[in-house]
C-alpha cells in the first residue's frame, strides 16, 4: 500500500508563451506518519531520439509532510533553449513529475507538450529558424500517463514492484515491471 497518494494535479498558465515557468498544483493525501522529505523532480524530455537532452527543471524537498490532504505549487524556469536541439523544438514532447521518498521513485505523471506557433501563418510554412518569441506551449492537461512503483515505505528490504490501478475504483497488483497505467489526473 502506498502512503503517498496523488489526489489531484492542476496544470497552471496553460497553454503559455514557451519561455514562460511551467506550474503544477499537486494535491496529494499522506495516509502515514513519514519519517523523511518527499522529493519531487520535474523533467522536461528534450528529444525523442536521446535522453541527452532531457533537463531536470526543477528538483525539491517537500516536508516534513503531515498526514492528511497536503496541496502545493510546484514551478519550474523553462527549459534551457542552447540545450535542445533546433529540430526538436517544434510539436510534441513530454514534460515529467517524479516523486520520490528514500530515493526510491513511487510515482511518475507525464503529459505530452506541444510546441507550435501561436500564428496560423507561422505553422502552415514555419521559418528555417525557430522564432522563440512566438513559439506557444500547451500541456495536453486531459490526457496524463500515470505509473506507479511499489516501494519500500520502511526500508525493510523488500523487492521494489509496480502496480497499475484502473479506473473505476478496482486495483490490481501487477507482478510484471514495465505496466503503466493511465489514469485521469487534471
Amino acid at each position: 500500500m502506498s502512503l503517498v497518494n496523488i489526489l489531484n494535479v492542476q496544470v497552471l498558465d496553460n497553454p503559455t508563451h514557451f519561455t514562460n515557468d511551467f506550474k503544477f498544483e499537486i494535491t496529494f493525501e499522506c495516509n502515514a506518519q513519514l519519517e523523511d522529505d518527499l522529493e519531487w523532480k520535474m523533467i522536461y524530455v528534450g528529444s525523442a531520439e536521446s535522453q541527452d537532452y532531457d533537463q531536470v527543471l526543477e528538483s525539491i524537498m517537500v516536508g516534513p509532510i503531515p498526514v492528511g490532504v497536503n496541496k502545493f505549487v510546484f514551478s519550474a524556469n523553462a527549459p534551457k533553449l542552447e540545450l535542445l536541439p533546433q529540430h526538436d523544438l517544434l510539436e510534441v514532447t513530454v514534460v515529467l513529475l517524479s516523486c520520490l521518498y528514500r530515493d526510491k521513485e513511487f510515482v511518475r505523471i507525464g503529459y505530452y507538450v506541444n510546441n507550435e506557433y501561436e500564428d496560423e501563418a507561422l505553422r502552415l510554412e514555419p521559418p528555417p529558424q525557430v522564432v522563440i518569441e512566438k513559439l506557444q506551449r500547451n500541456i495536453l492537461a486531459d490526457k496524463p500517463k500515470v505509473t506507479r512503483y511499489t516501494i519500500d515505505w520502511y526500508n525493510q528490504g523488500t523487492q521494489e514492484q509496480q502496480t497499475e490501478q484502473q479506473e473505476g475504483g478496482d486495483v490490481q497488483q501487477q507482478q510484471t515491471m514495465g505496466m503503466d497505467q493511465d489514469m485521469m489526473v487534471q
